[in-house]
């Protein structure tokens, strides 16, 4: 069968799938051409309240930022897997075609039509809101971010924009994950939160943004982007010093990430005993790239203050194996995707001297990267 028809007949199961309320993700990790499913045959997914239930889990993981009875942590589990898109394809019509019960999307409330004004606005007052105690020095950081809603037009594909999105962000773990309590979601995120198997293991420090111009690639950081940056490292540093032995750091560098460049630092270092996985995760989550610092002083500042329920953007997704290898991404540059809209997200880093202008501007730059391969 020719690539085009198997496509063509994978975007029918999709759609049967997401109709069927059935738990599945589909995802590509980066510099690779492999894409794999993670399919629950049966059942509602297991629900979460607290990160560290995460260790000795298999499967596919979504976590919130902010676990709630509203948003657990989820786990997909791996009753069918596949490799590859024609594998892939043959599973899914197996499964597809042995299930009866289609249930109906549910119906949301919503309004299509963007307004920048309003949004613009909306953010500018909750950086006010941020600023001021961040110069009165009662966080070295904070992360705001914002929403975008987009109509979809006709003729939508959720496969097609999986596709285009696997094309265009190489260096990206690409994903498409829906489950009944979590809802459709779709990303292409640049940044590990946990990866490795047996006793090694690998995480990164990621901040500091700037665009890409005429496809040439900024090297000079300001001072804002580097201590950003640094903020995120100690945190890290100071967490796996307390987990893991043999630590050893590379950078921080220039990283790409689509249209964007980050700085990156990458730990890698050794666990004696794997079962701690989940402890780990949640001593990491939410790391300072999205929450901010001291941490828990931040986390309940962004709660009460950001304006709106960020969901599942800003946790993290990705394979969880104890037996194999484990990939967990956290969840940025991603959307939500509903019958006719998609509720598209982004954030950055907030420092003292940091200025309403150039952030709103990051948070636009990071909205495209979702935004372009819905629109195409």
């Amino acid at each position: 069968m020719k690539m085009e028809a198997i496509y063509k007949e994978l975007e029918a199961w999709l759609q049967i799938l997401v109709l069927q309320q059935r738990a599945f993700a589909i995802y590509r990790l980066p510099w690779s051409d492999d894409c794999y499913l993670v399919l629950q045959e049966s059942g509602s997914v297991e629900c979460l309240h607290r990160v560290s239930d995460l260790g000795g889990r298999d499967g596919f993981v979504m976590a919130p930022f902010s676990l709630s009875s509203a948003h657990p942590a989820i786990i997909i589990r791996p009753d069918i897997m596949a490799r590859g898109w024609v594998e892939i394809a043959s599973v899914m019509h197996s499964s597809v075609l042995s299930s009866v019960a289609v249930a109906q999307n549910k119906e949301t409330t919503h309004s299509n039509m963007r307004n920048e004004d309003a949004e613009h606005e909306s953010y500018q007052a909750a950086f006010e809101r941020f600023i001021k105690p961040l110069k009165e020095g009662y966080f070295e950081k904070l992360v705001l971010s914002r929403t975008m809603q987009h109509e979809l037009q006709s003729g939508f594909s959720l496969l097609n924009t999986f596709l285009r999105a696997c094309k265009k962000y190489p260096r990206m773990m690409v994903y498409l994950c829906h489950s009944e309590v979590t809802g459709t979601w779709m990303g292409s995120t640049p940044e590990i939160l946990l990866s490795g198997e047996g006793h090694a293991w690998h995480t990164v420090a990621l901040a500091g943004t700037m665009p890409i111009q005429d496809d040439v690639v900024p090297t000079k950081w300001s001072v804002k982007n580097r201590e950003e940056q640094e903020v995120v490292a100690a945190y890290i540093r100071n967490v796996l010093q307390r987990f893991g032995t043999e630590l050893t750091e590379e950078g921080p560098y220039t990283s790409r990430a689509g249209q964007l460049v980050h700085l990156k630092t990458d730990f890698h270092f050794l666990i004696s005993n794997p079962a701690d996985l989940g402890n780990l995760l949640e001593e990491l989550h939410p790391t300072p790239a999205v929450c901010g610092l001291p941490k828990q002083r931040a986390f309940d500042f962004i709660l009460q203050e950001e304006g709106y329920d960020r969901g599942y953007y800003s946790g993290f997704v990705g394979r969880l194996n104890p037996m194999g290898r484990t990939d967990i991404y956290v969840n940025l540059r991603c959307m939500e995707i509903f019958s006719d809209f998609v509720r598209l997200y982004a954030g950055g880093g907030i420092l003292s001297q940091s200025v309403v202008t150039s952030e709103w501007v990051e948070t636009e730059e990071k909205i495209k990267t979702m935004l372009c391969v819905v629109n195409q």
